[in-house]
């Protein structure tokens, strides 16, 4: 999974093919064969900024784990699927069929009173009492699944045995699979604690409720994301990319430098179902009132907390109920350089921004990452060590290795066996080409 860079260190490996052409879909003129086929590629992430590699084997529950402190919560879980792909290779031109399918699970700038109060009614920042909060951003709960079919072509624009220039795009068609969001904005209120009884009174907040599919039945099992990857069509999407090569004028078909930029999920997609919803609402808790907290450690369905809410009585419509919405994709920008530092040993740097925030109730969430990977490199075999910091586990440093085709690695091994790292991922794959 992201952490969020699939793919870590393999995505500027010598060995150009499909994983290239996700990051910049330009790298496909870069193909050493005329065909290129994609067996599979799995990529798998787990990364936030509350629990340490070290606390997987303590005895206290993921709960305890997660809301404790006062930092609120930065979680992602990501997955990022290759299904079987192709590309054709003929004089200044290239061009490639791919599939995909991700899966995401976020906890964004949660509270972690709130979390805890709601999960386990424990209020471990306070045994009995209260607790006032008064947040002026959007928390969000949000599970999101689709799949892709991309149709890329690259091309050489100059070429004069030296130094290449090339340019390309995807156009991807998109399957939403399934969706769910709890997002509360600008939440206010008291939590009160007695004896275990929580309850919450002179409370406010604007809340989006969203569920479509298997995440709105329930969000909290593996199989809830895998048996609902790819959905009807419902979007289309965009990648855009360039890339310079300087060739290695003592190593015949290498490069002394290999650099890149590129904009990827340009476009959004579209949930459509009878049994979808999407709606916006106030909460309003005034006065004597009280709600009471407890009813919802057992809940993992959105639909389920809705219902609850709504017979509160404490929940006013702000729009009307949509069984139709759209969901943006994450808007990235990318940007590397594979550089020769002495003959067999390389060193990159990759830098990726989203353009759009993760507060929004409709936008799919991203990271933002900077790596540096040297690595070694012969013709059919590559070992590298991959570090990067991103903005919620922070630093992160794996290894991994690629024969022929085959590559599998991880971008934050090492630090998990030799510091407290909060991040987790590997990744596997294969692929080989035709001439």
């Amino acid at each position: 999974m992201f952490g969020q860079q699939h793919f870590a260190g393999m995505n500027t490996s010598q060995r150009t093919g499909m994983v290239h052409a996700g990051v910049n879909p330009a790298e496909l003129a870069n193909l050493g064969s005329k065909y290129e086929i994609q067996v599979f590629s799995v990529s798998a992430n787990a990364t936030n900024n509350k629990i340490g590699f070290s606390d997987l084997f303590g005895n206290d529950s993921f709960e305890d784990l997660v809301f404790r402190g006062t930092e609120a919560v930065d979680l992602r879980f990501d997955g990022e699927i290759y299904g079987p792909g192709f590309a054709y290779k003929m004089d200044n031109w290239t061009f490639a069929l791919t599939s995909k399918a991700y899966a995401k699970l976020d906890l964004v700038d949660v509270d972690v009173r709130i979390g805890d109060a709601v999960s386990t009614a424990t209020l471990n920042a306070i045994i009995n009492g209260s607790t006032t909060i008064n947040n002026n951003y959007n928390q969000r709960l949000n599970g999101t699944t689709w799949g892709e079919i991309g149709l890329s072509a690259a091309r050489n624009f100059y070429d004069d045995g030296t130094h290449k220039f090339s340019g390309g795009l995807t156009f991807k068609l998109l399957f939403p699979g399934s969706y769910a969001n709890l997002g509360a904005d600008r939440f206010s209120g008291t939590i009160n604690n007695n004896l275990g009884n929580v309850t919450l009174t002179d409370a406010s907040a604007n809340l989006n409720i969203a569920y479509s599919g298997n995440l709105g039945e329930e969000f909290t099992q593996f199989s809830d994301y895998t048996g609902s990857l790819f959905g009807s069509l419902g979007g289309v999407a965009a990648d855009l990319g360039v890339n310079y090569r300087l060739s290695d004028v003592e190593q015949p078909n290498k490069y002394r430098i290999n650099a890149g930029l590129s904009v990827r999920n340009i476009g959004s997609m579209k949930y459509k179902s009878a049994n979808n919803s999407s709606t916006n609402y106030v909460l309003s808790i005034q006065g004597a009132e009280s709600l009471n907290l407890n009813q919802f450690q057992n809940v993992e369905s959105l639909e389920e907390t809705e219902n609850i809410l709504l017979q509160s009585g404490y929940l006013d419509r702000a729009t009307n109920t949509k069984t139709d919405f759209k969901v943006k994709l994450p808007t990235v920008f990318s940007a590397y350089a594979d550089v020769k530092i002495v003959p067999k040993f390389y060193a990159s740097v990759y830098w990726q921004q989203k353009l759009n925030p993760d507060d929004a109730n409709d936008q799919i969430t991203y990271q933002n990452v900077i790596a540096i990977t040297p690595r070694f490199a012969l013709d059919n075999f590559e070992v590298w060590s991959s570090w990067s910091n991103n903005e919620i586990s922070g630093i992160s440093g794996g290894i991994g290795v690629r024969a022929y085709g085959f590559y599998l690695g991880s971008g934050s091994i090492i630090t998990n066996l030799t510091s407290d790292n909060k991040q987790a991922d590997a990744f596997i794959g294969y692929s080989f080409g035709l001439d």
